[in-house]
């Protein structure tokens, strides 16, 4: 929701970064047990198979460059390290160099016959239909250095640049190697300002609270302690000209914590209104201050806290017994680095500090028709979370939890049993810091199977005799805190060929003060003196499409599906007939679409060339979960940033460098129209192209007594759901499992009434 003032606890990687080979094995729990290597041990991956030896046969150039990860890969701690060493090192001046911090480092992702060209070699054997083509001639290549995009902020002037470092050589520097990157490319941005970082927020906390005029102010409230008060460092967004990104600006919110020595006291429960604080985040000072009015600190809410009942005076329930997923023999995905396989489903992981988790080359094996592409890149890009309260603070908070801050960046390490059930396989991830260091989010990524209920069942009531599947999913998530909220994202891959993204919201709600019998019709009054504005959450899911696409193929389109009541007369004498209609979304223009229940509308991003056994096109639809629209006039400021959410569903041919709906640096922007909605301007053809959809969805948050102290999780999300992509249902395969009845040991008993009951009434039951 908010800057996060705090940044979740992370691991620093040691100095001593090695490089490492990927070791293939079926254990899960091999935790990326890899093997440093010398550089003079480093040899090709391809190994001399009858497959790759009949490739040569056939002139198709085998790979000649070493290569010890896949192109998609995210970085490893040893190529942060390279990427800002190399662009510290061609600063022109040394107060240029000491003025670097390092706002992201992020693989810039490389072209997608790149990335072909890996899968083909990648994993034996060679698989030569994954290989780049062009006018159906295979594009002899191999593979290129890997490559470093860098965004870095300058403290002293102010600046913001972007750079891309081609790491040519990263080897075990603890191991007596060498590391070299090269500077490819390097511009700067002008007027505009990068995320937030987790070391400026504990900054501006420490500048407000040591500021006389704050203390004072504080004084006024009942507060001398400091160290009961917290400071969020919200930015500013982009209001008037006065919030131009000439500044680095930042409008902190105030709360306090009673005189508890708890810890884990809920401080968001005493919001502190009346003070207003303008902080220059570049030089770390307050710049306007203003105390407008006192009003008073809500009294100590004994419903506040969260934590367990004997440290809440509270007790907590005593009658749950324990729940175990037991898998004796192990999951059923295999790991290989960054590459998943489970049952038919393959993709790669991946993960930035924008967006967090990435899933890269969605494909499904399906029999002999063999590995069909579905998705190229998915992944969530971008957050906003207006509110619905005209007065200050509130009116301000439109927070762009991804452009603004990261979510990636704000992720936890996740623990076994609490975020994850079962067999579990953990991805780490890395990033650099403020200035330039390594850190490490241990266990940042959760990958494990879940049951979910029935799959699909029928009982032939002539003989008895059922059949009855159980579905099982596998589940990547990871989760995040930006401040008070937290959001947990998810990627769901079923046995039917469905995928489901899904946002779950809980953490504590953003609140405001009252005066003594104030009631704000704006917001839900939780406690005395207390209320939860109303307000709304809206995420925004990139899907790069690539529906039974091989690379170099661009033969995808979206259609528009809306079910339609047929007209009374002779057609429908009944008045019972309805219909789907289809309209092919030929433009931009025409693809920037809402949702619509009346219809049961629904999008279908088909394959042009491909038909299934009834002679129609395959593809892949997108079904709506519940969702909404902005719940303000046009007029908005907020929307001025956010013209991304007046359609819930946006479509484009892909383009490299469009990546995010409100444009790169959406904090402090005033440029109307930046991003989705200027780029949908070129209105280009949808026809046959590569797809991306970007759909938009949201909740509108009316908060209850019931989310205080801490929100039960609010799920939102939506379904791709293969429509005519295979020929019947592909988890007819699914095998059955033991039912209960053949399981006699886990048969619950239940306990019988110590009550006398007669004869008659057993025999009734």
């Amino acid at each position: 929701m908010a800057a996060t003032s705090q940044k979740a606890s992370h691991s620093s990687s040691d100095d001593s970064v090695s490089v490492h080979r990927h070791v293939v094995s079926d254990d899960w729990r091999n935790d990326d047990q890899n093997m440093p290597i010398k550089s003079s041990s480093i040899v090709s991956l391809i190994n001399p198979t009858d497959s790759n030896a009949n490739a040569s046969a056939k002139g198709i150039q085998i790979l000649t460059r070493a290569q010890t990860s896949h192109p998609l890969d995210p970085l490893s701690a040893a190529e942060i390290k390279v990427a800002v060493a190399t662009v510290r090192a061609a600063g022109a001046t040394p107060e240029v160099r000491d003025g670097m911090r390092f706002v992201e480092v992020v693989l810039s992702e490389p072209d997608k016959t790149v990335v072909a060209l890996a899968d083909a070699y990648f994993f034996p054997p060679f698989q030569p239909s994954l290989l780049p083509r062009k006018g159906g001639a295979i594009i002899p290549s191999k593979l290129p250095p890997r490559r470093a995009r860098l965004v870095v902020y300058n403290k002293k002037s102010n600046e913001t640049s972007i750079w891309i470092v081609e790491l040519s050589e990263v080897h075990a520097t603890t191991r007596g190697g060498h590391h070299r990157g090269k500077v490819i490319s390097s511009k700067t941005i002008r007027d505009v300002q990068p995320p937030m970082d987790a070391v400026e927020y504990a900054e501006c906390e420490e500048v407000v609270k040591d500021y006389p005029p704050f203390q004072e102010a504080m004084k006024k409230r009942g507060i001398e302690d400091m160290d009961l008060v917290m400071v969020d460092a919200w930015c500013v967004g982009y209001h008037s000209e006065a919030d131009a990104p000439s500044r680095r600006l930042a409008k902190p919110l105030i709360f306090c914590r009673t005189e508890s020595d708890s810890p884990m006291e809920n401080g968001y429960a005493r919001p502190v209104e009346g003070i207003y604080i303008l902080v220059d985040m570049q030089n770390m000072v307050v710049l306007e201050f203003e105390d407008r009015k006192l009003v008073p600190l809500p009294p100590a809410d004994p419903l506040r806290n969260y934590t367990p009942g004997h440290t809440r005076g509270g007790v907590d329930r005593s009658d749950v017994k324990t729940l175990q997923i037991i898998q004796p023999d192990g999951p059923s995905f295999r790991v290989n680095g960054q590459y998943v396989e489970w049952q038919k489903w393959n993709f790669r992981i991946g993960f930035t500090p924008r967006e967090g988790l990435v899933i890269h080359s969605v494909a499904y094996v399906d029999g002999s028709r063999g590995r069909r592409p579905i998705a190229h890149r998915l992944s969530f890009v971008e957050m906003v979370v207006p509110y619905g309260d005209p007065n200050d603070p509130h009116y301000r908070k439109n927070a762009f939890d991804a452009g603004e801050d990261g979510l990636g960046k704000n992720a936890h390490s996740l623990k076994k049993g609490c975020d994850c059930l079962g067999y579990i396989k953990y991805f780490d991830a890395h990033f650099t810091n403020f200035t330039g260091g390594v850190e490490t989010i241990e266990n940042c990524v959760c990958m494990h199977e879940e049951d979910h209920g029935i799959l699909w069942k029928h009982q032939d009531w002539r003989t008895g005799l059922a059949e009855v599947r159980r579905s099982r999913r596998l589940t990547v998530s990871f989760i995040c805190t930006v401040a008070n909220y937290e959001y947990g994202f998810y990627w769901h891959f079923y046995q039917d060929g469905k995928i489901e993204a899904e946002v779950k919201l809980t953490g504590i709600l953003s609140l405001g003060a009252l005066q003594p019998g104030e009631v704000r019709k704006y917001g839900t009054t939780i406690a005395p003196g207390l209320y939860a504005p109303v307000h709304q959450h809206f995420f925004v899911a990139r899907m790069d499409m690539a529906v039974d696409c091989k690379p170099g193929e661009a033969y995808n389109q979206i259609v528009e599906v809306n079910v339609k009541v047929e007209e009374s007369g002779k057609n429908n004498v009944h008045n019972n007939a309805f219909y789907t209609e289809e309209t092919l979304l030929k433009t931009e223009s025409q693809a920037m679409r809402d949702c619509n229940q009346l219809s049961a509308r629904h999008w279908i991003i088909r394959n042009t060339r491909t038909v299934n056994r009834t002679g129609q096109l395959t593809g892949y639809k997108l079904v709506p979960g519940s969702n909404c629209l902005p719940l303000a006039r046009p007029e908005a400021k907020f929307l001025r940033r956010a013209e991304f959410l007046k359609h819930n569903l946006w479509v484009t041919p892909y383009a490299l460098d469009e990546n995010f709906p409100g444009g790169e640096f959406p904090n402090q922007n005033p440029r109307v129209g930046e991003g989705l909605a200027s780029w949908v301007k070129q209105n280009r053809s949808l026809e046959e192209t590569d797809i991306v959809l970007w759909y938009v969805f949201g909740i509108t948050h009316v908060p209850r007594l019931e989310d205080w102290p801490v929100m039960p999780v609010e799920h939102i999300g939506f379904m791709l759901q293969p429509h005519g992509f295979f020929n019947c249902s592909p988890a007819v395969d699914v095998p059955p499992g033991a039912c209960e009845s053949d399981v006699k040991d886990t048969e619950h008993k239940e306990t019988v009434a110590s009550k006398p009951v007669s004869n008659g009434l057993i025999a009734k039951l």
